[in-house]
């Protein structure tokens, strides 16, 4: 049998914590420090233990809408991919998942929770009495050679980094504040092309990159024209053996130019020299061109009340509206 116990901040070995091997970075005190602020959220961090030995940890954020409580691990929105546990090898998912309800709805008093953690499958959670939704993720084995790397990826793709190459454009890695702006401007253009605006405002970039930056754990690139004007922009956290790409943007009329690809392909060979093994590319099919492998990937929802369900499904479709609506009104 599992028990949760919350703990402080204060009261987390750190060191520890970051030390387990299946911790990523979006389970870090620089990440939860970036939520707090941009959400409003409440960490929570627990210690597993079995009969008193600890066993592990489970990483989340509280939030309160419409005075509704929620428990994230993470929630949708939050530019979050992953969190959940972080276990010693011998301890199965799936018995921590049984104790998870009770340490959410009679601990903490939620009402609702929702948890994606990378390493859940199909076999941890059936017959628990969580709502699955099943979603894959793209995944690059950066322990091959460069060479193996480059040689996985689509001709299409290849050929788009030497023609970025042909043409002068040039790579460099930011360390600046001021990178948010070229980002943010550079995602507008790409959203306006849907008649949409992006999902989360500037101010949520600029606080990720003030808590990440510092840490070393934040890789932000500019991809250049010839003439030194910034055409492309990518954000790639990484922590641990794991990599993710968290952001992308460039100008549509210097896309003919092939900034993306060379952007990503020298963050493969930049966190690959630094001992990063596997690089998460998130969803996308037009990702498959770099020389991905899928993996299935499950947000496992729960409520204490069943109409909470249809509630949250409501202010899904609720925000893409305003999206869209947002989108045609700056045009």
């Amino acid at each position: 049998m599992f028990e949760f116990k919350r703990l402080t901040l204060e009261q987390v070995n750190w060191e520890e914590l970051d030390s387990f091997g299946d911790r990523i970075v979006f389970q870090t005190l620089p990440w939860l420090r970036f939520l707090e602020k941009t959400q409003s959220a409440e960490p929570v961090i627990a210690a597993i233990e079995q009969s008193g030995e600890p066993k592990g940890y489970f990483t989340g954020l509280i939030v309160r809408k419409y005075g509704v409580k929620i428990l994230g691990s993470p929630f949708r929105g939050w530019s979050t991919s992953y969190m959940g546990f972080n276990l010693s090898p011998d301890i199965p998912r799936r018995e921590v998942l049984k104790a998870l309800p009770s340490f959410v709805f009679d601990q903490l008093k939620c009402h609702h929770f929702e948890i994606v953690d990378r390493y859940i499958r199909e076999e941890d959670y059936v017959g628990l009495g969580y709502t699955p939704v099943l979603y894959r993720t793209f995944e690059i084995d950066l322990t091959k050679s460069e060479e193996e790397l480059f040689d996985s990826m689509k001709s299409a793709c290849r050929r788009c980094i030497r023609k970025a190459k042909k043409n002068g454009v040039y790579i460099e890695e930011a360390q600046d504040m001021e990178f948010a702006d070229d980002y943010y401007d550079q995602l507008c253009d790409v959203f306006a092309k849907q008649s949409l605006v992006p999902k989360y405002p500037k101010p949520l970039v600029q606080v990720m990159i003030k808590h990440l930056l510092p840490t070393g754990n934040l890789l932000m690139l500019r991809a250049r024209s010839e003439d030194g004007l910034c055409i492309g922009t990518g954000i790639f956290p990484a922590f641990n053996d794991t990599m993710i790409f968290w952001g992308g943007a460039s100008w549509r009329k210097h896309q003919i130019l092939r900034p993306n690809e060379s952007i990503m392909w020298y963050a493969m060979r930049y966190w690959k020299s630094r001992c990063i093994k596997k690089f998460d590319i998130l969803g996308g099919m037009y990702k498959k061109k770099y020389g991905v492998y899928s993996i299935p990937v499950s947000r496992l929802i729960m409520s204490k009340y069943g109409t909470l369900v249809k509630f949250r499904d409501l202010a899904k479709k609720m925000v893409k509206s305003r999206q869209i609506i947002l989108g045609h009104v700056k045009q």
